[in-house]
């Protein structure tokens, strides 16, 4: 289980929660192995809350709402079944994921709530590069309207996933989070149906055109986290 002075802070280190982000690629187990130690940790008033910026190798995660024939290449990449809230997702080099462990007994119990002001997160980081993030009613996760694509057999407009969303919660405190598509090989997610969902595609923030880095969207994120959550 990595320790929290093994990550590097990058200049985004706060009172409350604290902010860390790790270089390279975090192994899968490691990372919920440290969730489970740091949400119990702040369960017990022994550690503040805290949000870990990271990427995975690559790896398909199955959530609890799960249907194993969305798994169409069980063979490509390592899965591993997750108690976060969900279905099939991958991760994988060029996405960033933002693990937030949060109080909710000190932020309100309301899981509906929590589950919108993630996505309103990730609204507010995308629109820092001028793209409009969305949410769909029955679809989980930020989605961008793509004019420049065919539009769909009824007529509306495609749309692609940009943005996937997971979350658990034991006592309150909170695990996993999001995952942003910045940059990550995009055929990769062609292994599953990402959550469950087969009439549309996935993008990146890079596949729309936009050469934005991993640290511009961590300067994001830390940004919009404080509008969104305070």
């Amino acid at each position: 289980m990595p320790e929290p002075v093994a990550l590097q802070t990058d200049g985004l280190s706060g009172p409350e929660p604290e902010w860390f982000s790790s270089p390279g690629l975090v192994d899968y187990e490691e990372a919920t192995a440290f969730m489970e130690n740091r949400v119990a940790e702040i369960q017990e008033g022994d550690a503040p809350e805290f949000v870990w910026l990271l990427e995975h190798p690559p790896l398909y995660t199955s959530g609890t709402s799960a249907d194993p024939k969305d798994l169409l290449t069980p063979d490509r990449f390592p899965v591993y079944p997750s108690k976060r809230g969900g279905e099939f997702t991958y991760h994988g080099p060029g996405q960033r994921v933002a693990y937030a462990m949060l109080d909710l007994n000190r932020r309100g119990r309301d899981v509906r709530g929590y589950v919108r002001n993630l996505e309103e997160w990730v609204i507010q980081t995308l629109a820092e590069f001028n793209v409009v993030g969305e949410r769909r009613q029955g679809r989980v996760g930020v989605w961008v309207v793509r004019p420049d694509k065919p539009p769909l057999a009824d007529g509306s407009s495609a749309e692609d996933k940009i943005a996937a969303i997971g979350v658990r919660i034991r006592k309150w405190v909170t695990f996993h989070g999001i995952s942003i598509n910045v940059e990550p090989e995009l055929e990769h997610f062609s292994g599953i149906v990402p959550c469950g969902i087969q009439d549309y595609g996935v993008t990146s923030l890079v596949d729309l055109g936009l050469p934005v880095t991993m640290t511009d969207v961590d300067v994001a994120l830390k940004r919009s986290f404080t509008k969104v959550f305070g």
